[in-house]
C-alpha cells in the first residue's frame, strides 16, 4: 500500500476533539500527613507561563496541529533529512549508501535499533535502484510510521474506577506539572470531573504552580498541610476525597527525581504502595513524561522508571525545543510502551494524541 493511503486510513479513524464546556474551580482539600526529612532535588522553573485557552476552531482541527508538529520538529527534520539529501541524489542504493544511511539515523537520535531496522527494509524493497532525495524521505517516513504505529495508542481513561488514577513521574525539568495542567484542561473539554495531587511537596513554587493550574483549568488542587510533607499521605487522603465527591480523574504531580537517585525512586514506590491501600488497582496509569531535548538519555530514564513504578504509557515534550525528536523512534522500538502524547509548545493544545503517521511525515519534513 503507498504512503499516502495508508496515512489517509489511519488518520481517518482518529475523532475531531471535543468542545469544552464551563468549570468552576474548586476549593483545596483537606491536609495531609506529617513528612520525612526532605530529599534532595533540582528546582524546576518557579513560575508557569499561562496556559493559553484552547484555539480557534479554525486552527484546532488536523490542519492547524499538523503545521504546529511540523514546526516543532524542525530541527529534528534538518538534522536528519540534511544528511540524507547528500547522501541520496539521484544516487544508486549501494551498501555504502545504507551504511551512510544507517549513521545518519543514529547520528539523529533514532537509536541503533530501529536503525538498523530501517535500513534493512530498504535492502529488502529498494536495494540496488536509483533513487531520489523526495523518495528517499517518503520511504523513510513509511519504515518509521511501521515502527511507532503499534505505540501510537490514547491513554485510556476508566470512568468504572472513579477515580481513574494518573500517577505523573519522571525526571527534574520534563515538564510534569504542566502536562496535568494540559490534560486537566483537556478532560474538562470532555466533560470529565478532574482533580490534581500537588505531590512535589518539597517544593513550594510547584505546590504554587499546580494551584494556579488548577484555578485555570476548573480543577480541584490537594495540597500539603506544610512544605515537606509526605508526598504518599497526601496521595492517600486525596484519593480517598476524590472517591467521596465523585472525581472522574485524579492526576498525582511528583517530585522530580533523578533517575539514578535509589532514594527518591523508593520514595515514588512508597506513593504507589500507599495509593493501593485506597483502591488496590491503583494507580491505573503512570505516565512517564520525558524531555526530547535530552535525546538518548530518555532511553536509560525510561528503563529506570519503568523497573521501579510499571510505567504504562509516555509523553514525550518540549520537541519544539529539540533537534532530538528522533528519540520517539528509538523509544518505541527499544520498549515498545504506548507513547499517549507529544508537545510541541505552552498552548493547552499543543499537548496532543500522538499519531504515528503525523510524527513520521513531520519528521522527514513531508506534509
Amino acid at each position: 500500500m503507498a504512503l499516502r493511503d495508508w496515512v489517509t486510513r489511519l488518520r481517518g479513524k482518529e475523532a475531531p476533539p471535543a468542545a469544552a464546556p464551563e468549570a468552576t474551580p474548586e476549593p483545596p482539600a483537606s491536609p495531609a500527613a506529617e513528612a520525612p526529612p526532605p530529599a534532595p532535588v533540582l528546582a524546576d522553573p518557579p513560575a508557569p507561563p499561562a496556559l493559553a485557552a484552547p484555539a480557534p476552531a479554525a486552527e484546532a482541527g488536523r490542519g492547524g496541529w499538523l503545521s504546529r508538529l511540523k514546526a516543532g520538529l524542525s530541527r529534528s527534520t534538518t538534522k536528519l533529512t540534511a544528511s540524507v539529501s547528500a547522501i541520496f541524489t539521484k544516487r544508486r542504493l549501494d551498501e555504502a549508501a545504507l551504511e551512510e544511511l544507517e549513521e545518519t539515523l543514529i547520528a539523529a537520535d533514532l537509536g541503533v535499533a530501529a536503525a538498523a531496522r530501517i535500513v534493512e527494509g530498504f535492502r529488502k524493497t529498494r536495494f540496488g535502484r536509483e533513487v531520489t532525495d523526495a523518495e528517499v524521505k517518503e520511504a523513510l517516513a513509511e519504515e518509521i510510521a511501521g515502527i511507532l504505529a503499534p505505540v501510537a495508542r490514547p491513554m485510556p481513561i476508566d470512568p468504572a474506577h472513579a477515580p481513574h488514577v494518573v500517577l505523573v513521574v519522571g525526571v527534574n525539568g520534563t515538564g510534569k506539572t504542566t502536562t496535568i495542567a494540559k490534560l486537566g484542561q483537556q478532560y474538562r473539554e470532555q466533560g470529565l470531573r478532574c482533580a490534581f495531587v500537588a505531590g512535589d511537596t518539597f517544593r513550594a513554587a510547584a505546590v504554587e504552580q499546580l494551584q494556579i493550574w488548577g484555578e485555570r483549568t476548573g480543577a480541584r488542587v490537594h495540597v500539603p498541610a506544610k512544605p515537606g510533607a509526605d508526598a504518599a499521605g497526601l496521595a492517600f487522603d486525596a484519593l480517598g476525597a476524590a472517591k467521596a465527591d465523585g472525581t472522574e480523574v485524579l492526576l498525582v504531580d511528583t517530585a522530580g527525581r533523578l533517575h539514578n537517585k535509589t532514594a527518591l525512586m523508593d520514595e515514588l514506590r512508597k506513593i504507589v504502595r500507599i495509593i493501593k491501600r485506597v483502591d488496590a488497582t491503583a494507580p491505573h496509569s503512570v505516565l512517564l513524561v520525558l524531555d526530547a531535548t535530552t535525546g538518548q538519555n530518555a532511553i536509560q530514564q525510561a528503563k529506570v522508571f519503568g523497573e521501579m513504578v510499571d510505567v504504562t504509557g509516555l509523553a514525550v515534550t518540549k520537541l519544539d525545543g529539540s533537534a532530538k525528536g528522533g528519540v520517539v523512534v528509538a523509544l518505541a522500538q527499544e520498549f515498545g510502551l504506548p507513547v499517549h502524547f507529544v508537545g510541541v509548545g505552552e498552548q493547552a493544545g499543543d499537548l496532543r494524541p500522538f499519531s504515528a503517521a503525523d510524527f513520521a511525515l513531520g519528521l522527514v519534513g513531508l506534509d
